[in-house]
């Protein structure tokens, strides 16, 4: 590694596994930032071990089901003491693990740190500024990598909660799949604003039963996700909740939308998760009845606004 003159941060080579959307816009900002990039995508084919080879640090960002394929063939071969970035969201269906538990199961040597928060990849891709959160169960690696990632158009905040970050970077696109919903529709602000503040307490239910800090909720992973995903056509989740208000089907929509929407197979997770433990998650169980078709999306807002009366401060 060489130093960089200007700030005293160190210029790194930078392993990039996965190189959609969201993995280019990670490599070109590192790239921008003085870091050297080396990376690897599914597309291109070869062995991703080999993008490893020499690495400072890894940035995992492919998708919650790229990561399953991937971590039980990558991490056995993981370099000793190499960092793993998680980027990615979402929850897996079958056990509702999150990303980085999926890396710690299969290689519990590998030092894991989360990334997550309010990142539209067009935005940054323009060069528009943002921040996010760098978790690790390890707070002093989080804050080492904190400074060594952060720049002037990335600023980064350190966290102990890998899994509160992780939970409420997957469920925020849930909300945003139902705010797209709720604009599809043409509810207006005061619906929408409704739906997206009772959305939060499903997802602070969630963290707390999972683990989580709940402080979280209220960080840029999770509020701060949630504001910039459920208000932006640039949002993959809000654009397909968008397009099953229009009465598309949920592969219709995702054909529409033309790329993965995490929201669709969080919800599944979840709502089946919360079946199993009884956890009362209405905003989650319509999006997932209306991806299924058995409830057509005004119905669904109908039985949202038909529940029972009680409490604001009551579990959701």
């Amino acid at each position: 590694m060489q130093q960089l003159p200007h700030d005293g941060r160190m210029s790194l080579c930078i392993s990039v596994i996965g190189l959609g959307a969201w993995g280019r816009t990670l490599a070109a900002l590192m790239q921008r930032q003085g870091h050297r990039i080396q990376g690897w995508s599914r597309r291109d084919g070869g062995d991703p071990a080999a993008a490893l080879s020499g690495a400072d640090l890894a940035l995992v960002a492919t998708s919650l089901k790229g990561a399953s394929e991937l971590a039980p063939r990558l991490a056995p071969q993981w370099p000793d003491q190499l960092p793993l970035v998680s980027c990615s969201k979402g929850l897996d269906v079958q056990d509702c693990s999150t990303a980085s538990q999926i890396w710690a199961r299969e290689g519990s040597r590998i030092p894991l740190l989360v990334l997550s928060g309010p990142n539209l990849a067009a935005e940054l891709a323009a060069g528009l500024p943002a921040a996010s959160v760098l978790a690790s169960g390890d707070l002093e690696l989080a804050r080492h990598w904190q400074r060594q990632l952060s720049g002037e158009q990335l600023r980064l905040y350190a966290s102990a909660d890998p899994i509160g970050t992780e939970v409420v970077g997957a469920l925020k696109n849930v909300m945003a799949i139902a705010a797209g919903i709720c604009d599809g529709l043409a509810l207006g602000a005061n619906a929408k604003a409704s739906l997206l503040c009772r959305g939060l307490a499903e997802m602070g239910a969630v963290i707390e039963a999972l683990g989580g800090d709940g402080r979280s909720l209220y960080g840029l992973a999770g509020l701060g996700d949630l504001l910039a995903t459920a208000n932006s056509s640039l949002s993959r989740n809000y654009r397909y909740g968008m397009a099953l208000a229009e009465g598309l089907s949920a592969a219709e929509a995702l054909e529409q939308v033309g790329a993965t929407v995490e929201g669709a197979s969080t919800v599944t997770a979840v709502t089946r998760m919360a079946n199993q433990r009884q956890w009362h998650l209405p905003i989650c169980q319509q999006v997932q009845a209306v991806m299924e078709a058995t409830v057509a999306p005004r119905s669904a807002v109908r039985a949202l606004m038909q529940r029972d009366l009680k409490d604001e401060a009551g579990h959701p």
